[in-house]
């Protein structure tokens, strides 16, 4: 796949930009899928303790994030970026001495706030740097080098693991320098002379101007729903195949590999693809192709044995066709809807959205799934259609105007 094209001065940038997305999404595959485990090891802490203390981080992230979006506008993407791969460098080398539950409680804060902060300073950056199908090409390559930067980070993880309980601090350290290098990586990108943030004093700049915003408003609580459909994976998936379809534990990871290997392969031609017809109606086809696939996994049960496993692959596939669909024109819309100069407090408001999904998910994903099949796969089915049909009337409204009028700027 060719690289987004661009003049010959903005190609560094954009090369540089491409490499740290890389390093950072290894940082995370090798952190996401073991963080009980990996936390455990270099803590001593009980499993109870630690399920608490990141539930705690996760929640003052939360609280953390309007901070983040007055900290963008101001600083400008690439600064808070920056400032965020270095906290997650200083906190996991710091990981292995955190072995006092005080101590413990603030590193995951640190990495929790430093890991919610990345997405809307990431997507800032790639605002500033690039714009209209130039920048929905860069948002479509960073998409797709997360899942795949994930994947070869789990495996990376998975081979760490394997020569005993060293490989936890080597993990630890692995971190530490990917993220490092990460942040070294983002600070070599130069920006637009006229990409600098304005004053945060200036008109509009408040989250007041956010919140009138009533297409955004619709955007981001489109977002919430459908990302119940995309925590599914994580949380509802692998108990589901497990118990309620009675196919060995190791499916759950077919499912997983076969999810990532599609979303880092076809990312970028997907996105291309979709780029031909309004943001809004292709985001929402995806959440269709999302409710059909709910509908497959809910009549998986019927099946056994060979035909189950094949059944599950091919359920997958479409599971996957929904997220390539929906997620290139749902998070191009959200960037270009959000003011050049609020841009900061417009994408922290829409990553509070996944925040609030993900920290509620575990909650409500479990009480479905003990309620029954069918009403967990009928719930996330009417959550990601109610989600489209949001965002349909989304792409109806008409933009907020480059100008706004003027308002008192508050946090």
């Amino acid at each position: 796949m060719p690289l987004p094209t661009a003049p010959d001065s903005a190609a560094p940038a954009r090369r540089r930009f491409i490499a740290a997305s890389f390093v950072d999404a290894v940082g995370n595959g090798i952190y996401v899928p073991l963080t009980m485990l990996f936390v455990h090891a270099l803590t001593g802490q009980s499993l109870t303790a630690i399920g608490t203390g990141l539930t705690l981080a996760g929640l003052g992230a939360l609280a953390a994030m309007p901070a983040v979006g007055i900290l963008i506008d101001r600083r400008g993407g690439k600064h808070v970026y920056i400032g965020a791969l270095a906290l997650r460098a200083a906190a996991f080398a710091l990981y292995p001495f955190a072995t006092a539950y005080p101590a413990f409680l603030a590193v995951a804060l640190v990495v929790a706030i430093a890991m919610w902060a990345s997405a809307p300073s990431q997507q800032s950056l790639i605002g500033d740097m690039a714009q209209g199908a130039e920048r929905d090409r860069l948002l479509a390559w960073n998409r797709s080098l997360r899942n795949g930067g994930m994947g070869f980070g789990a495996l990376a993880a998975a081979g760490m693991l394997a020569v005993g309980d060293g490989g936890y601090l080597a993990a630890a350290l692995a971190l530490a320098g990917s993220f490092a290098a990460a942040a070294v990586l983002v600070a070599r990108i130069p920006l637009r002379a006229n990409s600098a943030p304005r004053p945060a004093t200036g008109p509009g700049g408040g989250y007041r101007t956010v919140l009138a915003d009533r297409r955004y408003r619709r955007l981001t609580a489109a977002n919430f729903l459908i990302g119940f459909g995309y925590t599914a994976q994580a949380i509802a998936m692998p108990v589901f195949l497990t118990r309620d379809t009675g196919l060995p534990d190791a499916m759950a990871g077919v499912v997983f590999a076969v999810n990532t290997a599609l979303v880092a392969g076809l990312g970028v031609p997907v996105a291309r693809l979709m780029s031909r017809i309004p943001r809004g109606r292709g985001a929402a086809l995806g959440t269709a192709v999302f409710a059909l696939s709910f509908a497959a996994f809910a009549c998986l049960p019927a099946l056994e044995g060979t035909a189950a496993a094949i059944a599950v692959i091919a359920v997958a596939v479409v599971y996957t066709a929904g997220e390539l669909i929906h997620s290139a024109p749902a998070e191009s819309l959200a960037v270009h809807a959000a003011p050049d100069h609020m841009r900061g407090r417009y994408l922290s408001v829409y990553q509070l959205s996944w925040s609030l999904c993900r920290t509620l998910a575990p909650m409500l994903l479990g009480f479905l799934l003990d309620a029954g099949t069918w009403q967990l796969w009928t719930a996330l089915g009417a959550a990601v259609l109610t989600g489209g049909l949001i965002l349909l009337r989304a792409d109806r409204s008409p933009a907020p105007s480059p100008h706004p009028a003027p308002v008192p700027a508050t946090a």
